[in-house]
């Protein structure tokens, strides 16, 4: 078995590579690359579930590897982005639904923000999953189709004051949230899923808009933010999240942060060609990023797992990730144990009273 595991009473320093698996149970070949000494955690995807009781005990494995454990994670925001919505997961709506409430409800928009974030971390907790890749902080500025209405809102203030409460909500539940697209990812109109995206204002005009949300958190709470694979020419001609201008110079000097910073899946195609795996994620993480994200492509997950064999971590980076674990304040024998909570109970009574979720129950 590569690597020193729990198993043989040995601890593992996590690395700073977090890395997608194939399906629903870990192969021999997953568990060895797992074991690297460069790994830090899984990305799940919907590939990854079929029940709630399938996914625990895949977390549970994974968990059981090394120690500290690995970290698991999965993209689950609500409405379009929720890996896991089928087979006991409450579907959870588009954030842009809290934003427009709030147009005519505030204080109830913030209120259920607050509630669903604790629902969206509870309910992944129950299964074993560390934190989500949540909330989005870009602004809706109308004509990006890979934002849209995952925004809460156009106003940063507005999407702030939904943010931190949702923050707050899952922190309630023992989740780290992760606040994206840093910088701002609203305004570019190509999705960097499939293309380059370029954001042509000056540096001046997203400090005053787009930075705002995460200059709100940050004096707040905010443990973790992934960086866009925008390109704002007008800072820097690299994608922000291989520029050390925007994560050390801006984010972490000028905004004070000291928090994770994450990439953004590398294997996509605003970057996944400006370099092999191995040499895309020493990019990324010499720019400034704790954790680079490997999701899809095997190709790019060994390549960056032959270059850093020998990883040595740096404590400073780890102690960042390890504050990513899940805390739950309430343990469950897992989802089903969870929905018959009272406290689950109310929380979905009251976002139901507001359209936000379907729930029947029959007392």
């Amino acid at each position: 078995m590569y690597g020193n595991s729990i198993h043989s009473g040995n601890k593992q320093s996590l690395g700073f590579l977090m890395i997608g698996i194939s399906g629903l149970k870990l192969t021999e070949a997953e568990i060895k690359q797992l074991l690297n000494p460069a790994v830090a955690g899984v990305v799940l995807f919907r590939r990854n579930y079929d029940s709630p009781e399938q996914l625990r005990a895949l977390t549970s494995e994974i968990h059981s590897l090394r120690h500290p454990r690995l970290l698991v994670s999965v993209d689950h925001e609500g409405g379009r982005v929720q890996r896991f919505k089928t087979a006991g997961f409450t579907a959870l709506p588009a954030m842009k639904q809290l934003g427009d409430l709030h147009d005519t409800h505030p204080q109830q928009a913030v209120h259920l923000a607050f509630d669903l974030g604790w629902l969206l971390a509870a309910e992944l907790l129950s299964c074993g999953v560390d934190f989500s890749f949540a909330p989005v902080l870009d602004l809706d500025y109308g004509n990006s189709s890979v934002i849209g209405d995952r925004a809460f809102h156009h106003n940063p203030m507005v999407i702030s004051q939904l943010a931190d409460a949702l923050l707050q909500g899952m922190a309630n539940a023992g989740m780290t949230g992760v606040a994206k697209h840093f910088p701002g990812h609203g305004y570019a109109l190509a999705d960097t899923h499939y293309d380059m995206a370029i954001d042509t204002r000056e540096l001046a005009t997203l400090v005053g808009a787009d930075i705002m949300p995460f200059k709100y958190l940050i004096e707040r709470h905010c443990g973790a933010i992934m960086v866009a694979h925008v390109v704002y020419p007008q800072v820097d001609t690299l994608p922000a999240g291989l520029s050390t201008i925007w994560l050390k110079q801006i984010l972490r000097e000028r905004c004070g942060y000291t928090g994770a910073i994450i990439s953004d899946d590398i294997g996509m195609a605003a970057v996944a060609n400006l370099a092999d795996g191995g040499e895309l994620a020493l990019k990324f993480y010499q720019a400034g990023c704790d954790l680079v994200l490997l999701c899809n492509d095997q190709t790019q997950i060994s390549s960056a797992l032959t270059r850093f064999n020998n990883y040595d971590a740096d404590p400073i980076q780890e102690s960042r990730l390890i504050r990513l674990h899940g805390k739950p304040k309430q343990h469950y024998s897992g989802l089903q144990a969870l929905q018959k909570s009272a406290e689950w109970l109310s929380v979905m009574k009251k976002l139901a009273s507001a359209h936000l979720v379907t729930f029947e129950h029959n007392a």
